[in-house]
């Protein structure tokens, strides 16, 4: 691997029913790109299929995780494991069609102008597609409270459709990131603008899994409720006037 400037990393525990035609569908929209896969453990499979097929291809390969680990810890090692192999950016997906591959030509082009591409489901042209009003009342919730408590200058803070420019990964302050679950997204993308980041959206329709069962409940919303009020308070000590 390596051969590239540009890493697409997923994120996989149970999504055997889902990950072989996304990984096809990846390669096909960016076939220059490598594509790594972080699998807790899967036990529906997942990861013997993630090995198999990369004692076989040039471009994959997996990252075994010993057990369920969390969204956000998966993310680190991915950020982690494409500055140490020096890519130029890492790409980020769900493992379950919920972001179509065929935008990952778009946010490639967009780093031109940014150093982070958000796949956007509310920026102009953007949508989302399966989800009752319940869900997208909550999801609304959490984006506008990102972008008032933290600042954060994008319209989606919270999805995991992205593209990170690594040379910025790699200055992020890992000692202090809390979040192991999926309130590392928003973790991620406020110590990126505190760096001075530049940031670009390019819409796309988010759609319900294929198969399979979601990882989304009731304890991952009230974790990224937490985050957002912990790094609120960091961001408010900061501008604090008391000097010594």
């Amino acid at each position: 691997m390596n051969g590239t400037p540009i890493l697409v990393a997923v994120a996989t525990y149970n999504e055997i029913e889902n990950l072989p035609t996304l990984v096809t569908a990846i390669h096909e929209a960016l076939p220059k790109a490598d594509v790594l896969v972080i699998d807790d453990d899967s036990p529906d499979g997942t990861g013997n299929w993630c090995q198999e097929f990369a004692e076989r291809t040039d471009w994959f390969s997996v990252y075994h995780r010993p057990g369920k680990l969390g969204l956000g810890s998966a993310l680190a090692t991915a950020m982690k494991i494409a500055v140490e192999k020096k890519y130029e950016a890492m790409i980020t997906l769900d493992a379950d069609w919920s972001h179509p591959p065929s935008c990952l030509p778009a946010l490639v082009e967009a780093l031109s102008r940014a150093d982070v591409v958000i796949g956007s489901r509310y920026c102009a042209g953007g949508g989302i597609e399966g989800w009752p009003w319940q869900r997208r009342l909550a999801s609304r919730t959490i984006n506008a409270l990102a972008r008032i408590l933290l600042g954060t200058p994008v319209s989606d803070c919270s999805g995991n459709c992205r593209l990170y420019r690594t040379t910025l990964l790699e200055l992020l302050p890992w000692e202090n990131m809390q979040a192991r679950g999926y309130a590392f997204i928003e973790e991620v993308l406020w110590h990126l603008h505190c760096s001075g980041a530049r940031f670009a959206e390019v819409p796309i329709v988010f759609t319900e899994r294929r198969a399979g069962k979601s990882k989304v409940n009731a304890l991952e919303a009230w974790g990224a409720l937490q985050t957002l009020l912990r790094l609120s308070w960091q961001r408010a000590v900061s501008f604090l006037p008391w000097r010594v």
